[in-house]
């Protein structure tokens, strides 16, 4: 069996005497939609910033795409896919610099460059908007071009926080598309989101309340569990134990 793309041991965050993320312990594995949840101060963000190697833990253990983010966060943030809904692109630059510029950051020759830049224009249908500002795009379509900028360089992991925020349904089921074929490209996903519907999609779900993991399984099970229909029902039930707010 292949080694989890992400695994992690009892990883914690503490700021002072606040423990943000208390011993967490869960693996993810090659092409899993793995969804995080959690309501404000569950401590989702902190933890999904210590994956990403952006904030160093402080103790217990995360490997990520196979590296260390403890010893090699560096190495961690190139080799990984990270887009949000408030910052993923340059709203300054054309839908083909925005491409040009995170393929370059991610290290692709110039003719993977040009050949890749070719290849999401034609596969998204923006062939008319390539040379137009990213600011004058829908939110749907930046949010789409943002994923495919995100995995651009086939990364083993892409992580997606909180992507479809303010995205229209019709539009969010176009992402899920995506999310789908990349996922059967053997991408892992790890995404967050506040749309509880969207839970459904995922392989397993992840819910943290107080820095811990309260609950991890496959949605069918967790609803099979709880005795509820859906997993906005689950959510809830955990979310109300909370003791704090505030991530």
């Amino acid at each position: 069996m292949e080694e989890p793309v992400i695994r992690t041991k009892e990883l914690t965050k503490r700021f002072g005497d606040f423990v943000a993320v208390d011993r967490i312990t869960f693996d993810v594995h090659k092409g899993e939609i793995f969804g995080f949840l959690g309501a404000n101060g569950a401590g989702k963000t902190t933890a999904m910033r210590m994956l990403c190697g952006l904030s160093i833990p402080t103790s217990g253990e995360a490997m990520v795409a196979g590296i260390d983010v403890y010893h090699h966060p560096e190495q961690v943030k190139r080799s990984i896919g990270y887009m949000s809904q408030k910052f993923s692109l340059y709203e300054d630059l054309t839908v083909l610099e925005n491409i040009r510029f995170y393929a370059g950051i991610y290290g692709l020759t110039d003719k993977q460059i040009k050949n890749k830049s070719e290849e999401l224009i034609e596969k998204l249908g923006l062939q008319k908007q390539a040379k137009v500002l990213v600011a004058s795009l829908p939110l749907g379509w930046r949010q789409k071009l943002a994923f495919s900028v995100a995995i651009v360089h086939q990364p083993k992991v892409v992580f997606l926080d909180e992507p479809t925020g303010g995205v229209d349904p019709s539009m969010r089921k176009q992402f899920w598309d995506m999310i789908y074929d990349a996922s059967a490209d053997g991408i892992t996903i790890f995404v967050t989101t506040h749309y509880l519907d969207e839970a459904e999609y995922c392989d397993r779900i992840c819910i943290m309340v107080d820095g811990r993991i309260k609950a991890l399984d496959t949605p069918f099970l967790l609803k099979k569990n709880y005795g509820v229909d859906n997993i906005t029902e689950v959510f809830y039930r955990l979310a109300r134990t909370a003791q704090r707010s505030g991530d």
